[in-house]
């Protein structure tokens, strides 16, 4: 994330990890900056065709016939969009507004807002009226490069403010790119904020590899990564070891359905759950288990203990093994 005071676009509007995490303004005597990547660093190449997944802050405030008295928030969001529609994307466009109970409520609708919104880009807004699902799914599908899609209220699922797993792959699914625009909620770890950004290490070296990981998580920006890994192994004589047999789930809950099957034939619609490696510790194997995906399912299984170490990152394991810096470890003091 990068903070000042009014700086240019490509400084203002957000970072990425399959994701990017967006600034907002401070006070003119404080300037923040942390190594984030902005949006502005991404290039034409990089965006043109993508599904940008973009969580903004439009919970503007209406009177009695849900007329916006005040479109700060909505302009402020203007920027990123604009930059992220004019290089090819395909903008997903979401946010809270209010608090709705218990499901759907027409005076939370982000309906209102598309009209200011198209009025400011200058561009057609497409208003979904969910924002998961089939429908978000075939809407996207159909998008051209350079449309946005404003899809409904995250909040009316209860599972957003409880950043639930399976509702944050949900709203990942249907995405290339991750942009946190929102930065007034970005000290809430909801799913829409937080839970997106969480990947699926061992999937993601089974997908680099060819092979079918049905719907288990997969960092789709990181495959490039995981396939330059293996090959460095090999150069190296390094042998990297993959699970040849995994426990799978037909969904993310403790009374699943479950069999094991072999690495390589996991079926269309299941999810895959390694729990093996809990045996191999005591015998002085050294497990270690990468991003949140992975994380919940150890502690779900009740195995967290037996592992050498857990670590809830899994792209910056990636990165770590790989022998980057990090730089938000980088810029911690020497011992």
């Amino acid at each position: 994330m990068q903070t000042t005071m009014r700086a240019p676009v490509a400084q203002r509007v957000a970072g990425r990890r399959v994701a990017v995490r967006a600034p907002r303004m401070v006070r003119k005597t404080m300037v923040v900056q942390a190594a984030k990547k902005s949006v502005g660093d991404l290039s034409k190449a990089d965006l043109e065709g993508k599904r940008v997944f973009v969580r903004a802050d439009l919970n503007v405030p209406f009177d009695k016939e849900l007329n916006i008295t005040d479109d700060t928030r909505i302009r402020a969001a203007v920027p990123t969009l604009k930059y992220l529609l004019d290089n090819g994307a395909k903008v997903l466009l979401t946010s809270h507004l209010g608090r709705p109970k218990g499901g759907p409520e027409d005076k939370f609708r982000l309906t209102p807002i598309a009209p200011r919104l198209q009025e400011l880009l200058g561009k057609p807004v497409k208003k979904l009226d969910d924002c998961i699902g089939a429908d978000v799914a075939s809407a996207v599908a159909s998008a051209k490069n350079g449309e946005l899609l404003l899809l409904e209220n995250v909040r009316f699922y209860k599972e957003e403010e409880k950043n639930d797993p399976e509702f944050a792959k949900k709203l990942a699914a249907n995405a290339d790119l991750y942009v946190n625009d929102a930065f007034g909620t970005a000290h809430r770890a909801h799913a829409s904020t937080e839970g997106v950004t969480n990947g699926g290490m061992v999937f993601t070296f089974y997908k680099a590899r060819g092979l079918k990981v049905g719907s288990s998580l997969v960092e789709e920006d990181k495959l490039e990564l995981a396939s330059k890994l293996e090959k460095m192994a090999k150069e190296k004589g390094v042998e990297l070891l993959l699970p040849t047999d995994v426990v799978i789930a037909d969904k993310f809950d403790p009374n699943a359905n479950t069999q094991i099957v072999k690495a390589d034939a996991i079926p269309d619609g299941w999810m895959a759950i390694a729990d093996t490696l809990a045996e191999l510790t005591p015998k002085g194997a050294i497990t270690i288990i990468g991003g949140g995906d992975s994380v919940a399912a150890v502690e779900k299984a009740g195995v967290a203990s037996k592992m050498s170490h857990i670590s809830t990152g899994g792209g910056a394991s990636l990165e770590l093994l790989e022998g980057k810096v990090l730089p938000g470890v980088a810029a911690l003091d020497e011992k």
